[in-house]
């Protein structure tokens, strides 16, 4: 049963027609006292509770009736129902309890999803005791790992894949954080449609519109054509946001935008499309002192993590090293013709026990590096060792650095650079040095804070 806590009736009446014809039974409260009344009655699977009652517009009564629910029956999951001006009120509601706060007026589809999704995460589960029970449920075959945090990470992929909720994935560079969100969309109901990644942190801020809702043609200088943007592409589907961290203020409430109502306006065009895509996002930093810093938008943070993961850093869990390997070692015996390659046991345990910066993704490349450059087909502790190097080493005219010694991005922004002053500055000249469009030159040079002309 779910209890609609509202005074006024014509809202009660709308909505207890469309959830009744979703099969749900309702309840019905038109204040604070009838609504404890109720409580006393029933016991509702979720409750629906408008921030204001009668003349009262602060939202204080509908917060106190939240702390009194949930002093009373804890545990019930509520959906505020408010207006956009009242959203400050709604954050401090999800901060007192409620799960999610709905828009006046509220979008039908969009308020039954949210209710079938909290629903769904409320249901009673066991969680998986093995990998070979989770891999019997859910495909998984990308994610390597038997590591009892790391089993109850992937149980709980499982399980809110199969709900609409957004997700935020938090976890250092390199923990797989765009393999948890692919593995989140393959095996959810959207599986069969659109997968759109899109790399915040790579966009400069002027182009975030254009990007993110598209363009119409003429709509800025070099708008030459059209363009659907990145959530017009993954309508229906689902839309990855990484690098959630990195988003400018400005476009943070942009982002919220589409995210509260689910409509946006492509630029360059005063027409209002309106859009059905499940969120993740994911980020290495650390969202909740940004907010507390004034750095991040509070709203916007309860908007994206109904749902958080934490994924461990790569030494939080070595037991999962030597299959890491094994699986890595595994896909490039074909691919470098090195079918009769292994790691010897002594080398298999110096490597459990090496704490990896860089996580999965270093363990990725210094495998393969290692693959590649060894002449022996048993690897041992010497094969890895040039490529794991703690010190970093000067680069050399005609030699790269060694694995761990700097990031791929580091990398980047030490080639731009020398580009930038090998070519005295000249955009075009660069760009096809590096092999890259003038636009995704601008748009590092916008990221890294390289000064151009």
């Amino acid at each position: 049963m779910i209890l609609i806590i509202d005074d006024d009736k014509a809202v009660q009446t709308s909505l207890s027609l469309l959830l009744r014809q979703k099969g749900y039974e309702v309840a019905l409260a038109h204040g604070p006292e009838s609504a404890m009344i109720q409580l006393d009655r029933h016991l509702p699977k979720l409750i629906l509770l408008d921030l204001n009652f009668s003349i009262e517009t602060t939202g204080k009564e509908g917060l106190d009736l939240l702390s009194r629910i949930q002093t009373k029956r804890p545990g019930i999951p509520v959906i505020l129902i408010t207006g956009w001006a009242t959203i400050d009120l709604a954050v401090k509601g999800m901060k007192l309890g409620a799960r999610d706060f709905i828009s006046k007026p509220w979008d039908n589809d969009h308020l039954l999803q949210s209710i079938s999704t909290i629903l769904e995460l409320e249901k009673e589960h066991i969680p998986a005791l093995s990998r070979k029970k989770l891999d019997q449920t859910y495909d998984f075959d990308n994610l390597i790992g038997e590591d009892p945090a790391f089993l109850n990470i992937l149980e709980s992929v499982g399980r809110v894949a199969a709900t609409d909720a957004s997700v935020l994935i938090l976890g250092e560079s390199g923990t797989g954080k765009e393999l948890i969100a692919e593995a989140i969309h393959q095996n959810s109901k959207r599986v069969q449609k659109p997968f759109v990644k899109v790399n915040l942190g790579g966009i400069p801020e002027n182009l975030f519109e254009s990007e993110l809702f598209g363009h119409k043609r003429g709509a800025f200088t070099d708008a030459r054509y059209d363009r659907k943007g990145r959530f017009e592409l993954a309508h229906t589907g689902t839309i990855f946001l990484d690098e959630i961290g990195d988003l400018e203020w400005a476009n943070q409430v942009k982002l919220l935008r589409v995210l509260q109502d689910h409509t946006f306006e492509v630029l360059g065009s005063s027409q209002t499309k309106k859009v059905n895509v499940r969120v993740i996002s994911a980020t290495n930093r650390d969202v909740s002192k940004m907010v507390s810093e004034g750095n991040f938008r509070e709203d916007l943070f309860y908007r994206l993590n109904l749902i958080t993961i934490r994924l461990p850093a790569l030494r939080e869990r070595p037991g999962d090293i030597p299959l890491l390997i094994r699986f890595y070692i595994e896909n490039l015996k074909n691919y470098y013709d090195k079918p009769h390659i292994d790691v010897s046991t002594s080398a298999m345990d110096w490597l459990k026990n090496y704490p990896f910066p860089g996580n999965i993704r270093q363990l990725k490349n210094v495998v393969e590096r290692t693959v590649l450059l060894s002449k022996s087909n048993s690897l041992e502790i010497e094969d890895f060792k040039p490529h794991l190097s703690d010190t970093p080493q000067p680069v050399r005219k005609g030699s790269l650095p060694e694995v761990g010694s700097m990031t791929l991005e580091e990398m980047e922004i030490q080639m731009i650079k020398k580009a930038m002053i090998f070519h005295q500055n000249k955009v075009a000249r660069v760009a096809r040095a590096l092999g890259l469009t003038r636009s995704s030159l601008y748009r590092r040079l916008e990221k890294y804070g390289i000064p151009y002309e």
